[in-house]
């Protein structure tokens, strides 16, 4: 399994309650929800996630452990030819 890097792709792997990055109002991130990975802190202990609209608006920003994230792929991983 590929560990997660900066600006990688990733979901949640449970809801989430969090604050409207601008208004600072209480939203909640559904499991499943996407973000963007945009800063790694510590080593790899968590990851600063952003969330936006489809528009790349902003709507909330937090530090998730990398076991509540589940990395997305959008290409297959090619396999070795059997011998």
């Amino acid at each position: 399994m590929r560990k997660i890097h900066l600006h990688d792709t990733v979901a949640l792997t449970e809801d989430t309650k969090a604050q409207r990055f601008l208004s600072g109002g209480k939203i909640l991130l559904r499991r499943g929800q996407v973000g963007t990975v945009v800063e790694e802190l510590g080593q790899g202990e968590a990851f600063e996630i952003e969330f936006a609209q489809a528009d790349g608006q902003a709507y909330a920003m937090l530090a998730i452990k990398p076991e509540k994230l589940m990395l997305l792929y959008y290409e297959p991983l090619e396999l070795a030819a059997a011998s």
